[in-house]
C-alpha cells in the first residue's frame, strides 16, 4: 500500500506538537513578573500606522502574553524583571494605498531586545543576561495562537525565549 508523501508530513506535524508537557505544579504569580518598554518612542517598528507612534495597545498585549508565559515556566517566589529595549514586529506597514495594513512575509521577521533578570525565592540573583531574539523561521513555525490575531509572531518570538531561557 503506497503512502503519500503529505499523509507522511501531517503525521510527523501532528507528532511533533504532540508532545507531552507536564504543566508547572508550583507556578509562579503573574504579580512577580515586571515588563518595561524603555524608550519605547525610539524602537524600531511596533507601530500600527505607517508613520504612527509606538502603539501602546500592542506594548500591552506583549507585555502582558510575557508574564502569562513567564509565570508558567517560573516558580512560585521567583521574580522576573524583563526590560524591552527595542521591537521590530514581523512584517511592515508599507506607505501608499496599504494604510495600516502590515504585510507579513519572510524578510520582515520579528525581533527584539531586552535584559532580563531573574531573583530566586531568596533574592539572589539566579539568571541574568541581554538578548537579542530572532526568528529567521517565523512563517513556517506552527503557532499555537489564532491566526487573527496581528502579534501572534511576536508573541511566538518571546515564548520561545521563555520557554528555552527558563525551563
Amino acid at each position: 500500500m503506497k503512502t503519500s508523501f503529505s499523509v507522511i508530513l501531517l503525521a510527523a506535524l501532528l507528532a511533533s506538537g504532540c508532545q507531552s508537557v507536564t504543566p508547572n505544579p508550583n507556578p509562579a504569580a503573574v504579580g512577580d513578573i515586571t515588563v518595561e518598554f524603555k524608550d519605547s518612542d525610539k524602537y524600531t517598528d511596533a507601530r500600527d500606522s505607517v508613520n504612527g507612534p509606538t502603539s501602546q495597545t500592542y506594548l500591552d498585549e506583549l507585555g502582558k502574553y510575557l508574564k502569562e508565559s513567564a509565570a508558567r515556566q517560573l516558580t512560585a517566589g521567583q521574580k522576573l524583571t524583563v526590560t524591552v529595549t527595542d521591537i521590530d514586529l514581523a512584517g511592515d506597514i508599507p506607505p501608499g494605498q496599504l494604510e495600516n495594513v502590515r504585510i507579513v512575509k519572510d524578510i520582515y521577521m520579528p525581533r527584539m531586545e531586552l535584559h532580563f533578570q531573574l531573583l530566586g525565592s531568596d533574592g539572589a540573583v539566579v539568571k541574568e543576561g541581554d538578548r537579542r531574539l530572532l526568528d529567521m523561521n517565523f512563517m513556517q513555525t506552527l503557532i499555537p495562537t489564532t491566526q487573527n490575531d496581528p502579534l501572534r509572531y511576536d508573541k511566538a518570538l518571546l515564548a520561545n525565549w521563555v520557554r528555552n531561557d527558563f525551563n
